[in-house]
């Protein structure tokens, strides 16, 4: 069964400027030249948190890692990141150019939280393999900061686009965030906060199998940190973007 749940995320605030500034592509993705800019942008921008600087001086009391936390929590103290103040899932369209034909097409899903699972429960499945150098410098993130700030991209199979329904209902009104990133794909998200309408999905939600699309090194990171800290319940879930596989 898959567990999926609503949650109170942090969010950047208006105090954080301009979010095309803030973003960045998933950490792996990040080439040095990348780092760079994203640095520039703004001194908000996340890459300060995910993929920071390393610097000569780095020691066991000042790296990349601590220095992660410490933006994190200031961040929080100042106000430029704020918790919002209901739960919810948030459906997350992606507006993107197909490479070989210049078509645009959109990309349904929704963020929510996601139960870890072992491979071995049969609900969760991956497709590829992963290396222990990511995997160590993921944990080191999550051990300082104790958050996770990227989702891993999962593929769920509903063929009568049930929860796609659900989404399409929620997304009517302007969205909460609307940006495109630096290779022309537009991102829209939209809180949805019903809960009636957060019911429904978890309901649909619950016999679906779940495939990692791309974040085998972030899911396996977490299964990490879970048994690390076998009592901790935020630890047992994952904050995840759930797509169907046939929207």
């Amino acid at each position: 069964m898959a567990n999926v749940k609503p949650f109170q995320p942090y969010r950047y605030s208006a105090k954080a400027g301009d979010p095309a500034q803030l973003i960045t592509q998933p950490y792996d993705k990040i080439n040095p030249q990348m780092q760079a800019r994203y640095l520039a942008a703004s001194p908000y921008n996340l890459v300060r948190v995910i993929l920071g600087e390393k610097r000569y001086s780095d020691s066991a009391a000042d790296n990349v890692y601590t220095r992660a936390t410490r933006y994190f929590e200031d961040w929080i103290q100042q106000g430029i990141l704020a918790q919002d103040t209901a739960p919810g899932f948030y459906a997350y369209f992606q507006d993107f150019e197909v490479p070989d034909t210049g078509e645009r097409l959109t990309r349904k899903g929704f963020i929510g939280l996601g139960k870890l699972e072992d491979y071995s429960a049969g609900i969760a499945f991956r497709h590829e393999q992963t290396l222990s150098g990511p995997k160590k410098d993921r944990l080191e993130v999550l051990r300082h900061t104790r958050a996770h700030f990227g989702q891993i991209f999962m593929l769920y199979p509903d063929r009568e686009g049930s929860v796609d329904r659900e989404l399409d209902q929620a997304t009517q009104g302007a969205p909460l965030l609307d940006v495109t990133d630096e290779y022309g794909a537009r991102h829209r998200l939209w809180a949805v906060t019903d809960a009636a309408r957060l019911a429904r999905i978890q309901t649909l939600m619950q016999p679906m199998k779940l495939l990692i699309a791309d974040g085998h090194h972030r899911y396996e990171t977490a299964l990490n940190y879970r048994n690390e800290h076998p009592n901790d319940l935020a630890a047992q879930y994952v904050m995840m973007t759930f797509v169907n596989m046939y929207s």
